[in-house]
């Protein structure tokens, strides 16, 4: 038996070949939202146009002040400088809608420009007439030119609503922008005409108020990218017979009574403490809460229609200004009322920023800058008859009373607003 034969060993086989596995990726981070004001500053052309407006709009808070500085010291008398800087008030409520017609017919750049040539020469001019002693008539005819200035807050909505036409939450926190640059200049104006009249000499505020003002405006117009077309003569209605417009115009007009009166009766209540120096601090305080309020609201979804929004930012405006004239009358301390007005202060812009865009929405097409023009002399008119009222009030029932007429000028505009939306809910 032949020996037994081996079987040749198996070579084992390969294992079979399988797919790579894909590597493995972790799920991407998610990224955060960009803030709503990085976004409104990424639109081309915002950023250098609203550079230009807000240098314009400094000097707007330092007028007044710098021309009741440098007439009083001059010529000893506050009653002419009062009378001056109210006579300058008058005038614009007069020719600043009609500038504002010429802006939407022909043109920013076209007009803005030599509008404010004519501004800045009745400055110099006042300048001029006061510090080489001419007649007082002449210093009402130079202020009384300086009405030509346009409206650069206005121009910069008008941009802003022609730049996001379709997005209502995108111009939401552009209008509140706007209103915190308003309170922002408003704040710092009067502080750096103060500062300038003393440090350097009497008629500085003016003269660098004027230059701030054209170097501005130059800048500003020269952004032709970003402004809205002209509309050549419209054959629409005035915005003031617009629907829903005059009943909002006179909640303007009450809503400039409530800062005209706390501004007067604030710098009486300072005084009868012995502490008119921190008169204009304390004041500062309103216009700073009322900054930070309008950026915070801006950053803020609007939560139904502006028309809706309205009445209640006016009513909680409305309760908050109850709060300076508890902390006077309860305790009498400046500091407890400085915090009332910080606190206070916080719901006039919202209120602001939802009567602005009701006034951008009920503006007949391509008259948009009259139409805001409009709102800015009716809160001008307000603030001229606030501040004689609380004047008034002050006199005859002492400054911690006057604090009652911003409450009762706020609860006029409640109503008003109030009967604005229900008049347009009606068919």
């Amino acid at each position: 038996m032949p020996d037994a034969i081996r079987e040749p060993a198996t070579v084992p086989s390969p294992p079979p070949a399988t797919a790579p596995s894909p590597p493995t990726t972790s799920p991407p981070a998610p990224t955060r939202p960009r803030s709503p004001y990085v976004q409104l500053f990424a639109t081309p052309g915002a950023l250098a146009f609203t550079l230009g407006n807000l240098i314009a709009r400094l000097p707007m808070g330092m007028f007044s002040v710098s021309a009741v500085i440098m007439i009083a010291g001059a010529r000893g008398s506050y009653a002419l400088a009062g009378a001056v800087t109210a006579t300058g008030l008058a005038a614009t409520a007069v020719v600043a809608p009609w500038t504002a017609r010429l802006v939407d017919r022909y043109g920013q750049a076209r007009i803005a420009v030599p509008a404010t040539t004519v501004a800045v020469c009745g400055s110099l001019a006042l300048l001029l007439c006061v510090h080489y002693g001419a007649p007082d008539w002449t210093l009402f005819a130079a202020y009384a030119a300086t009405a030509t200035t346009p409206n650069t807050g206005g121009m910069s909505r008008a941009r802003w609503a022609h730049l996001l036409k379709g997005d209502p939450a995108a111009l939401h926190t552009a209008n509140s922008f706007e209103q915190a640059a308003d309170e922002l200049c408003y704040m710092l104006g009067p502080v750096l005409a103060a500062f300038l009249c003393g440090a350097l000499f009497p008629e500085a505020g003016t003269l660098t108020g004027a230059v701030l003002l054209l170097t501005g405006v130059l800048v500003f117009a020269a952004q032709r990218s970003t402004q809205p077309p002209a509309q050549g003569r419209t054959t629409g209605k005035s915005p003031l017979r617009a629907r829903g417009m005059p009943v909002l115009l006179a909640s303007f007009l009450a809503t400039g009574a409530v800062f005209g009166s706390m501004e007067v009766v604030t710098i009486a209540f300072a005084d009868e403490g012995g502490h008119q120096a921190a008169a204009g601090g304390v004041l500062a305080l309103q216009a700073a809460g009322s900054c930070v309020a309008g950026l915070v609201f801006g950053a803020v979804r609007p939560g139904g229609p502006a028309a809706r929004r309205h009445p209640v930012c006016v009513a909680a405006m409305t309760v908050l200004m109850g709060l300076p004239l508890l902390a006077a009358a309860l305790t009498g301390s400046l500091l407890v009322l400085a915090g009332a007005l910080l606190v206070a202060g916080m719901a006039t812009a919202p209120t602001m920023v939802t009567g602005m865009t009701l006034v951008q929405s009920r503006t007949p097409e391509g008259q948009l800058n009259e139409g805001m023009t409009l709102a800015v002399t009716g809160l001008l008119g307000g603030i001229a008859c606030g501040a004689a009222a609380g004047g008034s009030a002050v006199e005859r029932l002492g400054p911690t009373a006057g604090y009652a007429v911003p409450v009762i000028a706020s609860a006029c505009a409640l109503a008003l607003a109030l009967a604005g939306y229900a008049r347009g809910r009606r068919p």
